[in-house]
């Protein structure tokens, strides 16, 4: 009889054991879920290209313009072509990272060339940007064309002017398209595979995701009127628009990252409107910028009208 109970004790004892550890183990599975889910957010990605493109893209001008010449003479490499080299290994470090964070494999064939094809278009603007910012201190007017630049004008032979040109249109056009295409192209490859069951996407940011995404949308402001690239960035705003839509339809929402670039594109394109609405009667603007689309760049409209009581 005492044999049965102990058997029956021991047989209590383990049962007791294995609730005790599922329920432990449940406990560590939704604690492992919502640390899992906090760390969903790429806080340290976007907070670092948001950070390196303030430094290295918008403090590029202003270092190459306001350096002393004796730092670095017009013929030696200027303190923002160093700040364009960072850039240069910065932001494709960072968009590598970001898409291999994406909810859904990207091929890694269609990774590379965008940004390879990336890195390549930055590097011709470099030596473009470089050389159009050292003509700034021999007398050349950001504010108009090449052509149109009194020192053009005095060039000999004349022919010249041509070679300026080129050089402008790899600089302003070749090198723009093909630095910032693949960037948007990396973006929006993340966006697409950042969309899940409604029931399981985030309701709302925090507090530091949209002052993040502030810091980030005017950004984009910059980049997209100083690079006079709002082609780019229109089509692929359009493009995660009817995603969301196709998505939507079928029950279902961007996550906390995808929601995150959504709203900063749409926020950086109010501040688009509200730029292009400042400057719409501005008749030096529109006299350097004669086409259909609008868009003065910032760097052009402060050369002209500030440039004497700044710095």
């Amino acid at each position: 009889m005492g044999a049965r109970q102990r058997i029956k004790h021991k047989k209590n004892s383990e049962k007791k054991v294995e609730i005790s550890s599922q329920s432990n183990g449940k406990v560590n599975s939704e604690c492992n879920g919502k640390v899992n889910s906090e760390e969903n957010f790429h806080f340290e990605i976007w907070l670092l290209l948001a950070v390196e493109n303030w430094i290295f893209d918008f403090g590029r001008p202003i270092a190459a313009s306001y350096v002393p010449l004796e730092w670095s003479p017009l013929n030696r490499m200027s303190v923002g072509d160093y700040f364009h080299m960072a850039y240069n290994v910065i932001t494709p470090f960072c968009l590598l990272k970001l898409l291999e964070k994406s909810p859904k494999k990207i091929s890694s064939t269609v990774t590379y060339l965008t940004v390879i094809t990336f890195v390549m278009g930055a590097s011709i603007h470099l030596v473009g940007d470089s050389i159009n910012h050292r003509l700034g201190h021999v007398g050349y007017l950001h504010h108009l064309s090449v052509r149109d630049n009194p020192i053009m004008k005095t060039l000999q032979p004349p022919g010249l002017v041509n070679c300026f040109e080129l050089l402008y249109s790899f600089d302003e056009e070749i090198g723009h398209l093909m630095w910032y295409i693949p960037f948007f192209f990396s973006l929006f490859l993340y966006f697409l595979g950042s969309f899940l069951p409604s029931s399981k996407a985030r309701s709302s940011l925090g507090v530091h995701h949209w002052l993040l995404l502030i810091f980030s949308a005017v950004y984009y402001w910059y980049l997209v009127t100083e690079g006079q690239i709002f082609s780019v960035y229109i089509l692929t705003f359009v493009a995660m628009v009817i995603t969301v839509l196709v998505n939507f339809s079928q029950g279902k929402k961007p996550d906390i990252n995808g929601r995150f670039l959504y709203y900063t594109f749409t926020l950086s394109l109010v501040l688009i409107a509200a730029w292009v609405i400042f400057l719409w009667d501005d008749e030096v603007m529109r006299n350097k910028y004669p086409g259909v689309i609008y868009i003065p760049e910032p760097w052009s409209f402060y050369t002209y009208y500030y440039e004497d009581y700044i710095f």
